[in-house]
């Protein structure tokens, strides 16, 4: 597919949204000026329900790309799509080599990615995240947008994406970026890294959002000795 035919859809998909969810609701956008205008960048929002992708679009004026379930590509009209709108396929049970070397390829073109460290949705509050997104941005070394969502736990079903008739809000935090991590990765380490990024989007969340991690307080991540 040309790079023609992919814009095409994403920018038919954000003008959508950009009429149709603030018409047929209410949304508050607060901290649009701290998206870096270019460069790579790792947009971690929380993951409350499907409107969430369509929210952010009209939140973020950067173009967006994103990785979603292998099962949303299983016949040839719905993969042309996804792809349409700069999405690529993920096996979900974390050993998807190809999808990682993607979203290294992405960064490095200085693209903005999505990617929700839940890794499924949990309405309501936030669920242990895991440690891919933190994976990622240690070796791509792109900094990190921490994104809170809230109210579109409330729209249920596709079809009223769209016609959510919910106040929703979006709270854009200040990128940062993991410290360098010497020596061996270890798991005790991407645990500790993923912890500061959800703290950090707790801290975006109304209290009775911050679930597992109601309690923790964001702060400069010291992780553990690495060697």
């Amino acid at each position: 597919m040309s790079g023609r035919g992919i814009d095409f859809w994403y920018r038919l998909g954000r003008g959508a949204a950009r009429v149709l969810i603030p018409t047929f609701g209410h949304i508050e956008v607060v901290g649009r000026e701290n998206v870096p205008p270019y460069g790579p960048l790792i947009i971690a929002p929380n993951h409350q329900s499907n409107a969430d992708p369509p929210v952010l679009v009209y939140a973020i004026a950067r173009p967006l790309w994103w990785m979603a379930k292998r099962e949303l590509f299983s016949n040839p009209l719905s993969a042309y799509l996804m792809r349409g709108v700069h999405v690529h396929p993920i096996n979900r049970d974390g050993r998807d080599l190809e999808a990682l070397a993607w979203a290294q390829e992405t960064l490095a073109a200085d693209r903005a990615l999505v990617l929700f460290p839940q890794g499924t949705r949990s309405p309501g509050a936030l669920s242990e995240g895991g440690d891919g997104l933190t994976y990622i941005a240690l070796r791509s070394g792109a900094p990190i947008l921490p994104v809170a969502i809230t109210g579109t736990e409330r729209v249920r079903g596709m079809a009223k994406i769209a016609f959510h008739f919910q106040r929703l809000r979006i709270v854009i935090g200040e990128p940062f970026t993991l410290p360098v991590v010497e020596g061996r990765l270890s798991r005790e380490v991407l645990h500790t890294l993923t912890d500061e990024v959800m703290g950090r989007i707790a801290a975006l969340l109304p209290p009775e959002y911050r679930g597992v991690y109601a309690g923790r307080r964001a702060g400069k991540a010291q992780p553990p000795d690495a060697s």
